[in-house]
């Protein structure tokens, strides 16, 4: 039981739900942002992850994820982080984005559309953002793997599914716990992330993209040589 809840916290190391949260957070609203979200990403990972399981148990088969495709996606997802971090750090991005502000003095400045949709303040976008966004990892995969290698009968395995899926989550459900905890001291600490963001964000996201792309990239090879 164990091997399953680790899968689930690396499977939490979700590059793409950082960025979602990290992005909900600057935005109005949050709070009712990540809400949405949260219900999108429950819905997929819970009802997806049921029906792999029965698959699994249905058709006998016994899932090779962990040796041979998990490794791979994970080598892959390591290399664009660090990529990613690169990138990042070097100030490309930043220089692209002064050069479009100095090519679009002239017009209006208009955020991108995924921002524009987020920032709406509807939960049901985020909701389908969650959908959309939340289709099983190589880390989950492995979770139900071995959810479906424990035999633990019906119930057990929906009670355990939504436990990983709780697990995997963490990065949305800390921040709402901290607005259902401390609903007065949770906005003025988002503003004052807000503020650090801009000062320190490049510099900051670099730093995240390269811990995570070396920690899969190190779980891959790791896998490989098991």
């Amino acid at each position: 039981m164990s091997r399953i809840f680790l899968f689930a916290l690396t499977a939490a190391l979700n590059p793409t739900l950082l960025t979602a949260t990290t992005v909900m957070l600057l935005l109005p609203s949050p709070k009712r942002l990540m809400l949405g979200y949260l219900a999108g990403a429950y819905t997929t990972g819970i009802l997806v992850g049921l029906a792999i399981v029965q698959w699994l148990n249905s058709s006998g088969a016994v899932s090779e994820t962990k040796h041979t495709v998990a490794p791979g996606i994970d080598l892959a997802l390591g290399a664009i982080a660090l990529i990613a971090a690169y990138v990042v750090w070097s100030g490309a991005l930043a220089r692209r984005r002064e050069r479009r502000k100095l090519e679009r003095a002239d017009r209006p400045k208009e955020p991108p559309r995924w921002q524009q949709a987020l920032s709406g303040g509807s939960p049901r976008t985020t909701f389908l953002i969650g959908l959309l966004l939340s289709f099983p990892g190589a880390s989950y995969l492995a979770a139900l793997t071995e959810i479906h290698r424990q035999d633990l009968g019906a119930a057990g395995e929906v009670l355990v599914v939504v436990a990983v899926n709780v697990v995997m989550l963490v990065l949305l459900e800390a921040p709402l716990i901290a607005f259902a905890v401390a609903p007065e001291w949770t906005p003025l600490a988002i503003d004052r992330f807000k503020g650090w963001m801009a000062r320190n964000g490049a510099e900051a996201i670099a730093i995240g993209l390269s811990v995570v792309g070396a920690a899969l990239i190190l779980r891959g090879v790791l896998a490989l040589v098991a």
